[in-house]
């Protein structure tokens, strides 16, 4: 399943990785080339919910290797396409093959964890190691031909479809009852909506420098492309070790402080990526990195134990709606560097962790899955910890 994962979010991390080229190779606007980021992330948002409804029914286990050809293949195509709208198209196509991923994948998983914040951690490793490997792709294949030579971007699709389609068969006697939805307890609608206005709040900063980090790099210290890619993969790479702290932290510290202290350091490494000129902002994008996703399984695990009887709607959201709404913001934060400069335009993601922050503030350690997770437990009790 994280190999899987990995060989999926490749595409997630594509998107951003190919905005320098769509700048230098097509002279897109950066507003125009964040329209591309918005384009992989706007139908994904609109219907990974109902991917997760589905789920919620029905184990939809042919969907795994489905979905990552469907990913695959959008990515592939957006380099050979002959107009911008049709980019935009087949960008949006290889959004709706990682939506259709993300709710089943996070189901399985939740199951065969049985609760274990490590297991559900390893899960999202395998997903920010294909975001991290993203980058180095990506600048492999460019080197190759430039933005014609995409179509090579499709091997991982075709190795995530075999790892998928390998683990259904292996796994089909005990897919059913491994996968079958959890029943017990009740669903926390208040506390789940707080918990998604903060992922939003830390989608839009993370989105934000996928998309103009390498850029950004680039102009603070004249590196050129490889200046740009190496803070791409600084961005992703310590995501994928942040992921596997953030499930040990949880388990010695709980979730909820380990969430909280992460928001308030992607506070301030952001404001130091933003504000500290030099060498050390990829010392500031290792930080903002580590904040962004130290929390990443723990938001998942987090919601679906708030939603215990709609697992599926609470992956579709955590793992993929409020994480995909953070594109919606790209061209925003586009418009404005175009309008003034990209740290002008980078600013403001200084103060979303703390919003973030905020409306953590309230929310209390939900009842986790298993026997602890029955109808009346509180909560509170370190037990259900």
């Amino acid at each position: 399943m994280s190999l899987g994962h990995a060989c999926v979010d490749v595409y997630q991390g594509a998107v951003a990785a190919l905005v320098p080229y769509f700048v230098a190779e097509r002279t897109y606007s950066y507003a125009a080339a964040s329209g591309v980021v918005l384009a992989a992330s706007l139908l994904s948002s609109l219907v990974q919910p109902l991917f997760g409804v589905l789920t919620d029914r029905w184990a939809l286990p042919w969907l795994l290797p489905l979905s990552a050809l469907t990913a695959g293949a959008g990515v592939a195509l957006s380099g050979v396409t002959g107009s911008y709208a049709s980019t935009l198209a087949v960008v949006a196509v290889s959004g709706v093959g990682v939506a259709a991923y993300h709710p089943e994948a996070a189901r399985v998983a939740r199951a065969v964890a049985y609760g274990r914040h490590t297991a559900m951690s390893w899960f999202s490793f395998g997903g920010n190691a294909g975001f991290a490997l993203a980058p180095l792709l990506v600048f492999a294949v460019m080197a190759t031909g430039g933005l014609r030579a995409t179509p090579l971007l499709a091997v991982p699709a075709v190795a995530g479809a075999a790892l998928c389609a390998s683990a259904v068969r292996a796994a089909s006697s005990g897919a059913a009852e491994a996968g079958a939805p959890v029943t017990a307890g009740r669903d926390d609608w208040p506390a789940f909506l707080r918990l998604s206005g903060a992922v939003v709040c830390r989608s839009v900063v993370f989105v934000g420098l996928s998309a103009f980090v390498s850029l950004y790099v680039r102009e603070r210290t004249g590196g050129g492309e490889v200046a740009g890619t190496a803070a791409l993969f600084v961005l992703y790479a310590g995501g994928a070790v942040g992921t596997l702290a953030g499930g040990r932290l949880a388990e010695r510290y709980g979730r909820l402080a380990v969430v909280r202290r992460s928001y308030a350091l992607t506070v301030l490494a952001v404001a130091g990526l933003v504000l500290v000129p030099g060498p050390p902002v990829y010392v500031f994008v290792a930080l903002a990195s580590a904040g962004l996703y130290v929390p990443f399984s723990l938001h998942i695990t987090l919601g679906q134990d708030c939603l215990p009887r709609r697992v599926g709607t609470a992956s579709g959201v955590t793992l993929g709606l409020t994480v995909s709404v953070g594109g919606l913001a790209a061209p925003l934060l586009g418009a404005l560097a175009d309008a003034t400069s990209l740290r002008t335009a980078l600013l403001p993601l200084v103060a979303l962790p703390a919003v973030g922050r905020l409306l953590l503030c309230r929310l209390r350690e939900p009842a986790p899955p298993g026997p602890a997770a029955t109808e009346g437990a509180d909560p509170r009790d370190p037990a259900a910890r």
